[in-house]
Parts: C-alpha cells; structure tokens; sequence
C-alpha cells in the first residue's frame, strides 16, 4: 500500500516550536503550491497560550498560499483550542484539538492536500471502499506529538474523512486535554475511539481500518480470492523472510502469491535498527515498507490483510490454503513465513513505552542503552544471556525473575555471576512500567516474600520472557518442536513434501532480521528445486 505522499525529507519543527523558520516555510510552500481548491481554517480558540500558539502556526501557513483562509468558529461544544480543515465549496469534517507540529507536521500537510481536492495515490480499490461505506463514522484519535506510531494512524482517518462525508475525525493531543485522557482511561497511543467507544489502539495502517470498519468485505472477496488460478509459490507471512522469499521466487518467472497479516511484518513494530548491515540506522517502519516496495516492483500477487486458519495437501498434489476470511488458495508449493510475536507482560505501561524504554531484542536495542541503567525481566536461557550482553555495554544490569531460582543453564549463570554490574532479584511479581510519559523511568513489582511494593529507577526494561511463533497454521500437518516452531533442515524442508519455512516461526537459532533475509532465500530456492524437479 503506497502512502500518499512521502514527506521524510520534510524539515519537521518540534513539539515546541510553534511559529515556522525560513527553511521550513520554504518547504512548506512547496506543498502548499499543490492544494487544488482553497481551504479554509475555522478556528476555535481561547485565552490559552495553546490557543496563541496554534493562531500564529494557522497564520504562517495561511501567509504562504493565497488559497487559505482562517475564519473563527463560534459554535458551541468545540473543543479549545482545535480548528478544523475544510474544502470551501465542502463541509469536510477533519479537526485538529492539536498544535500538529513534530511527528504530525506532515499529517497537517497532508489534511490540507486532501481538503483541498488533490488525488491520493492509495489503492483506488480501498479508496472506492471508503467512498462506499455507509452509516456514520465519528473517530477521535488521541495522539502525542513525540510518538512514530501515530501518524499512520491519523493520516488514514483524516484521508478517510476527507472521501465520505459521512465520516468524521478529531485528532487529539493528550498533552493538551488530560482531564479528558483520564477520564476515558487513554492508556497508550494512538487510541480511537469510534462514535464514542473504544475502536482500536496501535498503529495501524489504513487498509486494517477499512477491513476492521467493512465487516462484510471479507466474505464478498472470499469467493474472488478462491477464484485465483493455482500459484507456483505461494509465501505466508511479509515480513523479512517472506518478502524476501517472495522476490526470489518473482526472479526465477514463478506465479508467486504472498499472504500476510501485515505487510512488512514485525519489523513495523521496531522504531529504531542499527545492526542492519549497510546501514548505520533504519527505522522499522521505513525498512518494512521497503521490503514491500521491492516485493510488488516485481508483481508478486499480494493478499492483504489475511490470515492463514489451516492448510491441506489434496488429492492432486496440491497445497490448499484456507484464509480465516474462508477463501481457499491453491499453490504446487508452499512457504511459512509467518514470524513469531513478543510474549508480552501484559501489565500497565507496557504499551505505553513501547520503543520508548521497553524493548524486546537485546542484540538490536542494546547499544542505545550505552552507559545506562536497565533492567531484564525474565530468568530462563535468553533472559540470562541478555543480561551477559547488556553487563558489557550498560552501567548496571537488574535481572528480575518470578521464581525463587533462576532457571537458565548452569554455565550461563556463571557468566552472568561473574558480570560486576550484573544484579539479580527473585521471587519478583511485575505490577507496572512507569515513565514520564515520554520515556520509560522504572519498574513496579512486588517482593514475592514480604509482600513489599517497590520501583526500581531503570532507563531500559528488556522483556525476556519468550517468543511466540505464529504456526497456529500448521498444527497437525508439520512436525513441530516443544516451543512450536515449525522444524526445518538446511534447505528450509519441513515434516511436509513441497511445503517450506524460513524466519522466526522455524527452529533455526538467532532470531534476527539479516538471518530472516537468508532463510526466506533458502526457502525460494528449495521450492525452486522442488519444481524443477517434480513437474
């Protein structure tokens, strides 16, 4: 899926920087050249230096295109300060209760673009399903201006506002309405709420939405999807295994198909990567959306969102594949690429400071901790060994662990034993993760054996307390080992004839994105063999 525009390069102003520099006027301007029809600003402001703040950044904007204008908004139940963007001939009904500077400087531009009239270059299909989309839609999303997930989030709903006016979207500022953040128990952001109630949290990318939103578009497109001719190579999962598999397969001439939840998989969860060979440092998002862009350069069928509910090997020698939306794939060979997700706390703050303090892989996470404080929760095999690795580039290490004993192997505890600024604590029930709403700042728990409540001051908490792999799929058709990783060999062959694995939802060791590119290679070409050989 293709954002509608790229603003990466854009000079972004800070949270709190509200009037526009030179360098970023100029920027803006060039921006500001491509509105279609005029706009206008309707404010609703008080005596707030929020208020002051956001009429100086409207004014600066409005100076620069002759095409806007401002206008106050008397109406009553508005928030204060926001102000809403509309087209002059239209009603649209996108609002910001935000001063969208730092990350949501470019959802700003982009409201602005679309109120206007100029095209999206989304998928015309979901951009028609949009149109489409009958009943009446009133989302808030409560945002923070520091935070990497949120904007996804915000520019799909105000692009969704923009197409159907039967959809409304009021971006929030946490910072500026806490009285309301508290009494709606906002937790984490980004946070919608959909006419009033909890719709969904996290980021998300705008063909979830519509799905989440066109509840019976699965079952028309089920019939379509079963409709697809048999591929050669059919890839479940996207993120670096499988796009990279799906490529491989492309390059040989293969009819290759790929199934995914999410497209660039997991890796759409890390903010920062700084062990990715040629590059000093990526985001995660960005990487993920490159590996897609290289998937579809070479028409790789792409079916997403969907997920795998089971697979079969029929009579004829073919694989079925049957999606939870209930269409049935058909492929001569299969790829498993379906990753494994974080086993998670599941305790207060955790979502909060995600990427922000709480992290989950020390290899990738651990040197932006670099003479700081952390702590590891977790006291089995890779707990033990995080512990070994951050002693060597942190200040002090704390490893908390439930039980009353470590449970790691005895050489590993040696090591750990032997690391001066390593300390251990047991018999520790994790309550919370406590930040500043920024970063993390600590850790809650309790003292098993007295029953004492305390809070360890840490700049880094490593969760370590196992993967899960995502082989729901393949329960009672490929041998599995104890942790439910599907079994591989050195070519990728699973327990199954024509039916391959690649990345973390396999027992091969070292769960790391460069290992996942290599596999999902191994896997394309042992199907590759496998059709050369077979057909």
């Amino acid at each position: 899926m293709r954002r509608p525009f790229v603003l990466r390069t854009l000079l972004l102003p800070t949270a709190a920087c509200y009037m526009l520099d030179t360098a970023t006027k100029t920027q803006l301007k060039v921006y500001l050249d491509k509105l279609v029809e005029p706009i206008v600003f309707k404010t609703a402001f008080d005596n707030s230096d929020a208020s002051r703040q956001m009429a100086e950044l409207l004014a600066d904007t409005a100076g620069l295109s002759d095409k806007i204008s401002v206008v106050a908004d008397n109406a009553d139940g508005l928030r204060r300060p926001s102000f809403s963007i509309s087209g002059t001939s239209t009603d649209m009904k996108i609002r910001f209760a935000a001063l969208p500077m730092g990350h949501e400087f470019a959802s700003f531009i982009l409201a602005m673009l679309q109120a206007s009239g100029y095209p999206s270059k989304a998928d015309p299909k979901i951009l028609e399903r949009i149109r489409t989309l009958s009943g009446d839609f009133k989302f808030e999303v409560f945002m923070s201006l520091t935070c990497h997930n949120c904007p996804d989030v915000v520019q799909a709903l105000t692009l969704m506002a923009s197409l159907n006016p039967n959809i409304s979207t009021i971006v929030i500022d946490g910072g500026l309405f806490e009285e309301e953040v508290r009494a709606r128990h906002v937790l984490a952001v980004p946070a919608v709420f959909l006419n009033g109630e909890p719709f969904l949290s996290g980021r998300r990318e705008l063909v979830e939405i519509v799905e989440k939103l066109d509840s019976e578009f699965a079952s028309r497109n089920a019939a379509a999807l079963s409709e697809k001719p048999v591929f050669d190579v059919l890839v479940l999962g996207a993120g670096p295994a499988g796009a990279t598999a799906a490529i491989y397969a492309a390059r040989k001439g293969l009819r290759t198909g790929i199934v995914a939840e999410r497209l660039g998989g997991q890796v759409n969860e890390t903010a920062d990567i700084e062990n990715f060979t040629s590059q000093l440092k990526v985001d995660g998002p960005a990487l993920g959306s490159a590996f897609m862009r290289h998937v579809q350069s070479y028409g790789v069928d792409t079916i997403s969102p969907a997920v795998a509910d089971s697979v079969e090997r029929t009579e004829d020698g073919l694989w079925r594949v049957r999606l939870e939306s209930g269409a049935e794939l058909r492929t001569k060979t299969l790829i498993g690429a379906t990753g494994a997700r974080w086993r998670t706390l599941g305790v207060p703050g955790e979502d909060d400071y995600r990427g922000k303090g709480v992290a989950y892989c020390p290899h990738c996470d651990g040197p932006l901790f670099k003479g700081k404080d952390v702590a590891v929760i977790g006291g089995g095999n890779s707990g033990v060994e995080a512990a070994i690795d951050l002693a060597g580039i942190c200040r002090s290490v704390t490893l908390l662990q439930r039980g009353s004993a470590l449970t790691a192997d005895e050489v590993l505890q040696k090591r750990l034993a032997a690391c001066k600024n390593a300390t251990v604590i047991l018999n520790t029930a994790v309550s919370s993760l406590e930040g500043d709403g920024q970063t993390l700042t600590g850790i809650r728990y309790t003292d098993k054996t007295t029953g004492e409540d305390k809070t360890l001051s840490v700049a880094g908490a490593f969760v370590q307390i196992g993967l899960i792999p995502n082989t729901e799929w393949a329960a009672g058709t490929l041998e599995r080992n104890a942790w439910n990783e599907i079994v591989v060999d050195s070519r990728c062959r699973t327990s199954a004839e024509a039916l391959f694995a690649a990345g973390d939802c396999t027992d091969v060791p070292y769960k790391q994105i460069v290992i996942a590119l290599g596999e999902g290679a191994k896997a394309a070409l042992s199907a590759f063999d496998w059709l050369i050989r077979n057909e």
